[in-house]
């Protein structure tokens, strides 16, 4: 297809292009796919300038997570470039106490080599009930976590503690938006991207059933779906 519309996509906490490999195969026909680099920095914003720095002067960007964080720090930075916005499993507040304590005990875990604990921990907040019996898909999301290591989480934890509560950027957003959920996501729950589509103006929400917070795998055909759908008509 002639035109192919740039698109970045923006990975979660401890995750990998494979968390979009569903996406990256079954939307090339329309679209120039990059995915952000995010072990390489300690802050989000300077995750967001270093994506930035590498894309085309304007882009469709959709971010899970992590990556959704990323979005409203890019957001802030330069509007501008971004012709298409998707929030996808995230959250536009910031931590509570509370949060910042229990990331802060994964971290110490983390630090002290128990990275297996932090694993284990992490699959329920990662994945819906029924996909926790799925081994190919636990398999995914564990092979990611042992992809990004326990040094890059920690730089990735310590960003997210960090970040900025985002909802006073939802109104000057003024691109079409698409917000997705999974139904059963424990990580950033639906009342999060409930916040982020009414604090958005013109945007969508789309909740996707049977699915917990890694929706780009747990329920990669749906996702796509929805992905294409907005890359096409906004």
């Amino acid at each position: 297809m002639a035109n192919r519309i740039p698109l970045i996509l923006g990975p979660g906490l401890m995750n990998t292009p494979r968390l979009w490999e569903h996406q990256t195969v079954h939307l090339a026909d329309i679209a120039d796919i990059g995915i952000v680099d995010t072990r390489q920095d300690t802050s989000l914003a300077a995750m967001a300038q270093r994506m930035l720095d590498s894309a085309p002067p304007t882009f469709a960007y959709a971010g899970l997570s992590m990556g959704g964080y990323m979005a409203f720090e890019m957001m802030r930075m330069a509007p501008e470039r971004v012709v298409k916005l998707a929030l996808l499993d995230t959250a536009a507040y910031n931590d509570t106490s509370e949060r910042r304590a229990v990331r802060r005990d994964m971290i110490a875990l983390a630090e002290k080599g128990d990275f297996e604990t932090v694993k284990r921990n992490t699959m329920p907040i990662f994945l819906s009930p029924q996909r926790l019996q799925d081994r190919e898909i636990v398999g995914i999301a564990t092979g990611m976590c042992d992809e990004v290591g326990p040094q890059v989480f920690v730089q990735q934890m310590t960003a997210i503690m960090q970040r900025r509560d985002s909802r006073d950027t939802l109104r000057d957003i003024r691109v079409p938006t698409l917000v997705i959920c999974g139904r059963q996501d424990q990580g950033t729950p639906l009342a999060a991207s409930e916040e982020i589509a009414a604090g958005i103006p013109g945007s969508r929400l789309a909740v996707v059933e049977d699915c917990g917070h890694l929706s780009t795998i747990e329920q990669p055909q749906a996702v796509t779906a929805l992905l294409r759908d907005w890359l096409l008509y906004g």
